[in-house]
């Protein structure tokens, strides 16, 4: 382990990133807790990472050992007080301004002072989080990207309250779990691969709702035309509809810019319940192992 200083990590929120990133962080050696309040989340979450990491083992990228060995490394927990000894604190909840307010004031309350609290967003950036907490010198921004278990960059967000141990700390760590780290030297919101990502978004949504192509046209033509291995319909189905909506409206909130509101089609999705693959039906349809069937609009 290349860090020496970061001995526990923990990662709040067990959804599809927070999970993969416990999992990461658990295989490359560290003892890890996973902390969500509901218990029924942690079980989805035991059952995803068990699925997950079988497929790994038989095609040969982990042994069953090593496998093993890491979720004898991964603590499941509801109880937020267990967080009292990490070094490390990774935020993965829902991206709400004021969820995210309310748990680093509460975490504040159990670590100690030199525990570093990053949060995984890609949209709100750490200085909005500095002053519910008690060493706005310890954080800062940690964004992996979905799938964790696959996507070998990470995004370290360096904010004017940031200080230089708790940056240089936090790409170690980033390399100590085997990903890439890309330090950015000051605070924007969508960071870069989300600004630049987000700009194809929004061009995609555009022309689909305006009748020049469909979801599946665009996202053909962005895997054989662009290259890119995911079409951006896919996308947002891969990482939660909802996360493009409330990632918009926080935007909308920061702006009051009209054109910054969710597209209408996202949107009508969530309203409607069809968050993409974790809920079986976005703008395509998954069954229950989360393969793709067919086009759902």
């Amino acid at each position: 382990m290349e860090n020496n200083v970061i001995k526990q990590v923990a990662v709040v929120g067990s959804g599809t990133m927070g999970s993969q990133i416990a999992m990461v962080c658990a295989l490359a050696g560290y003892q890890t807790i996973l902390q969500d309040i509901d218990p029924e989340n942690l079980e989805k979450a035991k059952k995803f990472l068990r699925e997950q990491m079988e497929k790994r083992v038989a095609k040969g990228r982990y042994t069953q050992e090593e496998v093993e060995s890491a979720f004898k490394r991964l603590n499941f927990t509801e109880d937020i007080e267990d967080l009292s000894n990490t070094n490390l604190v990774i935020e993965a909840i829902v991206e709400k301004l004021d969820a995210k307010r309310h748990l680093f004031a509460k975490i504040d309350k159990i670590v100690g002072p030199k525990t570093i609290l990053a949060t995984n967003s890609s949209t709100i950036v750490s200085s909005k989080l500095e002053d519910v907490v008690s060493y706005p010198e310890n954080v800062c921004n940690i964004h992996f990207f979905n799938p964790v278990l696959v996507m070998e960059m990470v995004e370290v967000v360096k904010g004017p309250h940031t200080s230089d141990e708790t940056t240089e700390k936090s790409m170690a760590f980033v390399k100590s779990i085997g990903k890439t780290p890309v330090l950015l030297k000051k605070e924007i919101s969508g960071f870069i691969a989300n600004r630049i990502l987000g700009k194809l978004m929004d061009e995609a949504l555009y022309l689909y709702e305006n009748g020049y192509a469909t979801h599946e046209e665009i996202d053909l033509v962005c895997k054989k035309a662009l290259n890119h291995p995911i079409g951006p319909f896919a996308l947002m189905d891969l990482t939660g509809i909802d996360v493009n909506y409330f990632v918009r409206m926080q935007r909308y909130n920061e702006s009051g810019d009209e054109q910054d509101k969710p597209s209408r089609i996202v949107a009508e999705k969530v309203e409607k319940g069809e968050l993409g693959k974790k809920t079986g039906k976005g703008f395509y349809k998954y069954d229950e192992k989360g393969s793709r069937i067919g086009s759902a609009t």
